[in-house]
């Protein structure tokens, strides 16, 4: 159970604590934020201490300290201690999801499943990280036209210090991980700012580099109440990296007011699925359940909109409700398939854009389920398909981030794709089609991140590049693409004299040079985790 056992030092009483400078504790400043849980109406799932803003400051006061020795730290012991963190968590999943189940209401299987890939992801960062950062870039300057061999470059990655992370709700073990992990390997220190919403699923998670036994200072977790804050937080002075996932407008905000600040940003999505005549209808069908209706669409990544050749779009129709009356509605402990949406104000949003729609003549399929065309009960929302959606209607535009899928009938690929780009939004998109040069040609005229050919939009696997572009986000995520984001290139310059380029005079021999030059390219980063990962044992 949460707060027992591996994890009572986390809590006192029925309070969470924070976490700085190697230690849990209370906030001196009292406050208290409540976490609700999403399947019971004002049911309080968790209280967790707000940090004041001095707590706020030492904790990134400790990050710059404690990063100047962790960058010196060999990049293999880096490594090693990315894996003990895995292992801690993967002893730890049923915890960790129950927190995930409670305050998100995400089904208990999907629950352990983010919490054994978050694990997986910090192994493969460990790998990887040793792969590209152990690795410089040596030039000399003769290549270039005019210049003698009298000068010398090394160029590596150097870390950037204090990075600022700041997961969703949605997925806060995995983002969180998926921020931590690159940032550590590449030798910097962070401070999590966690979700409201997932707060306790995150602090979970960090007792679990806790134990892994991180130096002090080099992690924090510090919970706030946001509208205190907020700017505080990404604005200070000691931040030298953002990575932030979450909704467009804090998103904006923060983009803003960060100044020269880094920004590795990913945020909300209007991802859209093309299906042409040629595609396979029932696989369709099928990505538009998955990709749709997964977490009850609160996913980035979910299909948003489904732009369908008319041709088509009945028997789609048809085989979309199908199986949309196959899905099990109901509480996340019952692993049921459509879950409660986060928060009250969540599912009054959603409803405003079925109405907005009902009111504009499109055609609500739910008839499946109940007598009634739309149906909720708190923050459940029953799975609903919207047909003959035109593009006066708020679902063509608006990020529902529930388990509502809007329907277009399209009479050309063409009028697809300009939908597609029209949008203010430009994360993920998709193509079903049988030809692969129509693939090609979509996918190079959809302006978003990434297109997917014959699947719905996913983030994973975690180490493949994830990006928007508009406002959809800023930067490039995927294990390799955060690494290099949160390091910055560093050159070292040797200037020589041209005679010591001469063998046995009294300069500094050639021979000499070159093995300084090999002691800096291929030092300490080149040696591999040890080979008998089983036997791996703490660094600290």
């Amino acid at each position: 159970m949460a707060g027992t056992g591996t994890f009572k030092e986390i809590v006192e009483g029925d309070v969470y604590k924070f976490y700085a400078d190697g230690q849990w504790r209370l906030s001196s400043s009292g406050n208290i934020s409540y976490v609700y849980n999403p399947t019971v109406a004002g049911k309080q799932a968790y209280k967790i201490t707000a940090c004041s803003k001095d707590e706020v400051n030492q904790a990134f006061q400790s990050a710059k300290a404690a990063q100047k020795i962790w960058a010196k730290t060999p990049l293999y012991k880096r490594a090693e201690m990315l894996h003990k963190v895995a292992e801690i968590m993967r002893k730890n999943k049923g915890p960790i999801a129950e927190c995930l189940v409670k305050e998100v209401a995400k089904p208990a299987k999907d629950s352990v499943t983010e919490v054994v890939r978050s694990a997986d992801l910090l192994s493969y960062t460990a790998e990887e990280g040793i792969r590209i950062l152990s690795e410089g870039k040596f030039l000399v300057s003769d290549s270039f036209p005019g210049n003698p061999r009298n000068k010398l470059c090394l160029a590596s990655n150097a870390p950037l210090g204090v990075i600022l992370a700041i997961p969703p709700f949605n997925y806060p073990v995995n983002l969180t991980c998926s921020k931590i992990g690159p940032a550590l390997i590449a030798g910097n220190a962070v401070v999590v700012k966690p979700p409201t919403q997932g707060s306790v699923s995150t602090l979970h998670m960090m007792h679990c580099f806790h134990l892994a036994g991180f130096p002090k200072g080099l992690l924090s977790c510090v919970p706030i109440k946001a509208s205190e804050l907020g700017d505080y937080v990404t604005t200070h002075p000691l931040v030298n990296c953002i990575s932030f996932t979450g909704g467009c407008d804090t998103g904006m905000s923060i983009s803003k007011k960060a100044g020269m600040v880094p920004l590795q940003m990913e945020l909300g999505g209007k991802d859209a699925m093309i299906v042409l005549e040629d595609g396979d209808i029932e696989l369709a069908a099928t990505n538009i359940i998955k990709g749709g209706f997964s977490f009850s669409g609160q996913r980035c990544t979910a299909v948003k909109v489904v732009l369908v050749m008319e041709s088509v779009a009945d028997k789609l129709v048809s085989s979309v409700n199908a199986k949309v009356a196959q899905l099990k509605v109901g509480p996340p402990e019952n692993d049921c398939d459509i879950v409660p949406v986060v928060t009250e104000a969540s599912a009054n949003f959603i409803e405003g854009l079925v109405t907005d729609a009902k009111a504009k003549n499109a055609k609500l399929c739910q008839a499946k389920f109940s007598r009634q065309e739309w149906k909720r009960q708190g923050n459940l929302i029953w799975p609903l398909l919207i047909d003959n959606v035109t593009t006066d209607m708020r679902i063509a535009w608006e990020e529902p981030f529930g388990p509502v899928i809007p329907v277009m009938r399209i009479k050309t690929p063409e009028e697809g794709v300009k939908h597609c780009n029209s949008s203010k939004y430009g994360l993920q998109g998709c193509v079903f089609t049988s030809d692969i040069n129509k693939a090609m040609l979509l996918s190079d005229a959809m302006e978003s991140g990434t297109i997917q050919i014959n699947s719905a939009p996913a983030r994973g696997p975690d180490h493949f590049p994830f990006q928007g572009i508009r406002e959809s986000g800023v930067g490039s995520q995927g294990v390799t693409n955060s690494i290099n984001l949160m390091t910055k290139i560093k050159t070292t310059v040797l200037n020589l004299p041209t005679a010591s380029y001469t063998m046995g005079t009294n300069k500094l021999p050639f021979s000499s040079l070159l093995s300084f030059l090999l002691s800096l390219v291929l030092g300490s980063g080149r040696r591999r985790v040890f080979a008998d990962r089983e036997k791996r044992t703490s660094v600290w």
